[in-house]
């Protein structure tokens, strides 16, 4: 049987799209996983850190651009963020595409606990996401 793929994507490719790689590759055996941003800013230490807080190790994951090839081969394409959504540089009507939007942690002001909480927060949200979604594709 060959895997289908799911290709996360978000502004930077830094926070959000990192969370739902490593979430999926661990929720979705069956699928290939692939993330990107319309440009790569790096992966943001505290999504490393947020995730690393429950066992998913993403410190190995790659910050990248946009790929067409990935992205007209895939089975759905996810965007995270409104920007990503609504400025995604590759559009094709035939690859099938959803917006699950989330708030981008990295803005997150106020105290370090208060910045923390919101990396929780979307890690947890993204998490729940993509656990309904394996639950839909089952």
């Amino acid at each position: 049987m060959t895997k289908k793929t799911i290709y996360f994507l978000c502004t930077g490719n830094a926070c959000r799209s990192q969370i739902a790689e490593g979430w999926a590759k661990k929720l979705l055996p069956d699928w290939n996983v692939e993330s990107a941003g319309i440009v790569a800013h790096g992966i943001n230490p505290k999504a490393i850190a947020c995730m690393e807080e429950i066992g998913i190790d993403i410190s190995q994951q790659k910050s990248t651009v946009m790929s067409e090839e990935i992205y007209s081969q895939a089975d759905l394409v996810v965007t995270l963020c409104a920007d990503a959504d609504e400025n995604c540089p590759i559009v094709r009507a035939e690859v099938p595409r959803e917006h699950w939007g989330f708030e981008d942690p990295a803005r997150a002001t106020g105290t370090e606990a208060e910045q923390w909480l919101v990396f929780q927060q979307v890690r947890d949200a993204i998490g729940e996401r993509i656990k309904q979604f394996a639950k839909e594709k089952v």
